[in-house]
C-alpha cells in the first residue's frame, strides 16, 4: 500500500530534521518497504500555536514522506513518531492499495502555489541531501 506521511517537526535545526526523516525511513526499508521519496517543503507558521510536549510551537519544519508498506509497518512508523518529542505534528494518508491506482504517483510531493505562502522564511535550506 502506498502511503503520506506529512510531518512537522521542531523548526531550526536541519540534522534534526534529517535525523526524523532517516528514522522513519528506515523503519520502512528494515521492514521490506520501499521508500518513493522525501519533499522538504521548510519551515512555516502553523495556523494556530500547538502546545506539544510541555512546548508551544509557532512555526514548524514541514516534510513529506511518500513510501510502500504494509500496514503493520505504518503502525510502526506513526508509534515511533509520536514518541519522539522533536515531532510536533504528523499525518499518514493511504494514497492507494492497487496497483493501477499507484502506479504513477511520484516520489516528490511538489508545493503547488506561490513563494508567498512561505511568509518570509529564508528558501536557502534545500533539500535533505547534503
Amino acid at each position: 500500500m502506498l502511503y503520506e506521511l506529512i510531518a512537522i517537526c521542531r523548526p531550526g535545526n536541519l540534522a534534526e530534521v534529517r535525523d526524523i526523516a532517516r528514522t522513519a525511513g528506515s523503519l520502512v526499508l528494515n521492514n521490506g518497504g520501499v521508500v518513493r521519496g522525501f519533499t522538504n517543503w521548510g519551515p512555516f507558521l502553523l495556523p494556530k500555536p500547538l502546545h506539544v510536549h510541555q512546548a508551544t510551537h509557532s512555526r514548524g519544519h514541514y516534510f513529506i514522506m511518500r513510501f510502500d508498506s504494509s500496514a503493520n509497518t505504518q503502525h510502526m512508523v506513526r508509534r515511533t513518531l509520536k514518541l519522539d518529542p522533536r515531532m510536533i505534528r504528523f499525518g499518514m494518508v493511504k494514497m492507494g492499495s492497487k496497483l493501477e491506482e499507484i502506479a504513477d504517483v511520484p516520489g516528490k510531493a511538489e508545493w503547488k502555489s506561490d513563494d508567498s505562502d512561505r511568509r518570509g522564511f529564508a528558501d536557502g535550506l534545500g533539500g535533505f541531501a547534503s
